[in-house]
């Protein structure tokens, strides 16, 4: 039953749709084809417009060109002796006055072979210079050229032509002295362009009117011609009225009744409209043939017509689907509810298998996971992060999150500021990875130590909010600075005897002042490997240590600082060797002295070392604001430069840019450098010196405000700083820095009882180390030393 019904409804509503698709496709052909014959009109009417423009325009032009030559003559009428000069004087005008088509004006007299020479000197006598007279063939009557005025750069007067020799102009200047007014001839090839290649030779035709004295017996003395090309003729007026729309064809009829085409103006199109028009000129009657495409005439044609028909067929198509939607809609709409309603209980199943595959994947990692909404209330953690935060109940009020979890700075003191916290930053849309903070709670009463790696919630997953991950690294700090206290004992314990050596080395040189120089230039050489070997140690321990040794920052005179450094490069020199250092006005930054010590001891020390031979070096440097809260150090050289090619590798580790070139260095100034710079939030670069050499520059924090140390960047939170104006008095400021010595103490005991146990089980590689007793030296709380100023060429500041 139902199956009949959904058929008779499908029936019924197809048939509904068919009638309105007929009606409204009936509909939209008629008022169609009705534009269309509207526009049909009106393009006819704009044809008649534009025909009866270039009617007038052609008319007008020839019409003018017959007044020219008819007043020409008129003037010459008057004068009884013409000259050059006159002829020169009445035409001048003519050839600034847009003649279209023009080829030239002249003055033509007649003359029978026998007075061809005295004509010639008549007219050689009244200015025409050079006049030469030739005849083409022997006949009774000959027309030459007298002065001639070209027109649109028509090349040269061409005086002297037998006009004669032109059959059709010949016609055309009898007529005009028979009748005494203009004629205008037949059609042909002036004389002129005869020698032109013919594709450039059109037909053309000339306006003549004869020149009578005015007595009572007139005198005739000659004609004014005036020669005009039919092509630019008719192109230069249809492209001015016709506004490249019209097609036009000029036809002439000549004399013996026929009527050639003079030119022709097409523009492009198909042509379906076309009118023909007669002209009179002069003593003879021509034709216009114009015709043009009907879709390209302005005001006569519209895409209204072909978009109303297309518009219409889709709006009937859509009313007709429409039609045929309602009427089989109820069918259809009981078909996509039981779809829609299988679809849904497959989703709804498939996200309860998803959600507690998450929930379990959740509760089987062992990294700490919090998610939080947009107002930062807990959406879930994981048992792992419960287990990390030892809390069993989550606070919705992110302000409230220092105090129920118990968050600090690195420190261990300072509260962790609400607005740097990850999940606030995540919330954000900044992303952040290895924040760390210390945990201190009533069930963590000894702290722990947590890197927090937070991200902005995609918000495909229907809502916007953060994720955050939790990882405690409190044993893996606890073990990089065992590892950092071991490196400054084993450091301490290789130069102990370097130096044993170098006394040994030093008192035999002392004691042997008469023996061979080659005793003692090999102890002297004993002596810089000595020197080389403790420098290296000393680079590689502050390169192992530069990453996590604590940041002591305070307020740095950069301008005594790099003066202390340049005293100790330069005070061992003549006064007459030192190098030429100038140090401009630097600005006060915060930053841990004994770091930043190091950084400029190894730039200027390297700008002072990689110079040319025989070269003083110059070394500039240089401090200005960059970005408000930070200042920038630039240390420039005139040296031997870095290429191309090494610049991006130069702050890696062990990477010698001229190693090659015989200049010594361990490769791990620059990589030490760039971990002390980032350590402080800043960057290094380096570029070419404009004046030759290499210019580094690197970024320091300044003080804030009244001089109140800036948030340490995210890069300085890896290793724990000490923090100022934290309200803490100058005895309790002391008294942390014995603990921390306490600490160093205790842990340098610590690696030296390890090392002791090593040596007694003869562990391979520990075994032949020679005995030393424990040092004092502390190497946590001082582990970056400023390398001692080089003395030798060969050991100075490495690159």
């Amino acid at each position: 039953m139902k199956r009949r019904e959904h058929s008779a409804g499908r029936l019924s509503g197809l048939l509904v749709a068919g009638v309105v698709f007929v009606v409204g496709l009936t509909v939209v052909i008629a008022v169609h084809a009705g534009l269309r014959s509207t526009q049909r009109d009106n393009a006819e009417r704009v044809m008649d417009q534009r025909t009866a423009v270039a009617q007038a325009a052609v008319r007008t032009e020839t019409e003018r060109y017959r007044s020219l030559v008819e007043a020409t003559a008129a003037g010459f009428r008057t004068d009884d002796a013409l000259t050059w000069d006159d002829f020169d004087t009445a035409t001048a005008p003519l050839a600034s006055a847009n003649l279209i088509g023009a080829a030239s004006l002249g003055f033509v007299v007649p003359a029978t072979d026998e007075q061809i020479p005295a004509v010639q000197r008549l007219w050689r006598s009244r200015g025409a210079e050079g006049l030469t007279l030739r005849a083409t063939e022997p006949r009774d009557e000959h027309f030459f050229t007298i002065f001639t005025r070209p027109l649109h750069n028509a090349g040269q007067a061409r005086n002297g032509l037998d006009v004669s020799a032109a059959p059709e102009a010949a016609a055309a200047l009898e007529e005009s002295r028979r009748v005494g007014r203009p004629t205008v001839s037949d059609t042909y090839v002036l004389l002129r362009d005869r020698r032109l290649p013919p594709e450039q030779q059109q037909l053309s035709f000339v306006f003549a009117a004869p020149v009578w004295t005015p007595a009572s017996r007139p005198e005739f003395r000659g004609w004014v011609v005036l020669g005009l090309r039919g092509q630019d003729f008719l192109s230069g007026v249809l492209a001015t009225v016709g506004q490249g729309k019209l097609d036009g064809r000029l036809l002439a009829t000549g004399r013996d009744g026929g009527r050639p085409v003079v030119a022709e103006h097409t523009v492009p199109g198909t042509p379906d409209l076309r009118r023909s028009v007669d002209l009179p000129v002069a003593d003879r009657v021509w034709t216009l043939l114009t015709q043009a495409d009907a879709a390209r005439l302005p005001g006569a044609s519209s895409t209204l017509p072909l978009t109303l028909l297309l518009t219409g067929i889709a709006m009937t198509v859509l009313l007709a689907g429409l039609v045929y939607v309602l009427a089989t809609g109820r069918a259809r709409a009981v078909a996509r509810v039981q779809e829609a309603t299988a679809e849904l209980r497959a989703a709804e199943e498939e996200s309860r298998r998803q959600a507690v595959l998450l929930g379990a994947i959740m509760a089987s990692i062992t990294d700490a996971v919090g998610v939080v909404d947009e107002n930062g209330a807990f959406l879930l953690h994981n048992p792992a992060a419960r287990a990390l935060l030892g809390v069993t109940e989550d606070t919705d009020d992110p302000n409230a999150w220092q105090q129920h979890y118990g968050l600090y700075e690195p420190d261990g003191r300072t509260p962790f500021p609400v607005e740097d916290m990850p999940l606030m930053r995540a919330l954000r849309g900044e992303p952040c990875d290895g924040v760390e903070m210390v945990l201190r709670n009533a069930q963590r009463p000894e702290g722990i130590l947590v890197s927090v790696d937070g991200r902005p919630l995609d918000t495909s997953a229907g809502r916007h909010g953060a994720v955050a991950v939790f990882r405690d690294i409190t044993e893996l700090r606890r073990y990089e600075n065992d590892l950092a206290v071991f490196a400054g004992v084993v450091a301490h314990d290789l130069k102990a005897p370097l130096a044993v050596i170098r006394g040994h080395c030093e008192a035999a040189r002392d004691d042997l002042d008469e023996s061979p120089g080659e005793v003692r230039g090999s102890l002297d050489r004993i002596i810089l490997a000595v020197d080389r070997m403790a420098a290296l140690i000393d680079t590689l321990l502050a390169y192992t240590t530069a990453r996590d040794a604590p940041l002591r920052t305070r307020r740095v005179d950069l301008e005594a600082l790099v003066a202390e450094v340049v005293q100790d490069h330069t005070a061992h020199l003549p006064p007459d060797g030192r190098p030429r250092i100038h140090v401009a006005a630097l600005p006060v930054v915060e930053a841990d002295p004994a770091m930043l010590r190091h950084v400029l001891d190894n730039l200027i020390g390297n700008a002072l070392k990689y110079v040319r031979p025989g070269t003083a070096p110059r070394v500039e440097v240089t401090g200005h604001p960059s970005g408000g809260t930070w200042a920038r150090i630039e240390v420039a050289d005139r040296g031997i430069g870095i290429p191309d090619s090494d610049k991006p590798d130069i702050f890696t580790s062990f990477h010698r840019a001229h190693a090659e070139a015989g200049y010594s260095g361990t490769g791990l100034g620059l990589a030490i450098c760039k971990r002390i710079v980032e350590r402080h939030g800043g960057e290094i670069d380096v570029a070419d010196n404009p004046g030759g050499g290499t210019r580094f520059g690197f970024t320091l924090p300044v003080p804030v405000g009244d001089g109140s140390t800036p948030p340490a960047p995210a890069a300085a939170r890896t290793a724990p700083a000490q923090p100022r104006d934290d309200g803490f008095t100058e005895n309790e400021e002391e008294t942390m820095d014995e603990t921390d010595e306490a600490a160093a103490r205790a842990a340098l005991e610590r690696a030296l009882a390890q090392r002791a146990a090593m040596e007694n089980a003869r562990l391979p590689g520990l075994s032949a180390l020679p005995a030393a007793d424990p040092s004092g030296h502390d190497p946590a709380a001082a582990p970056l030393r400023a390398p001692v100023p080089d003395r030798h060429s060969t050991s100075a500041g490495a690159e």
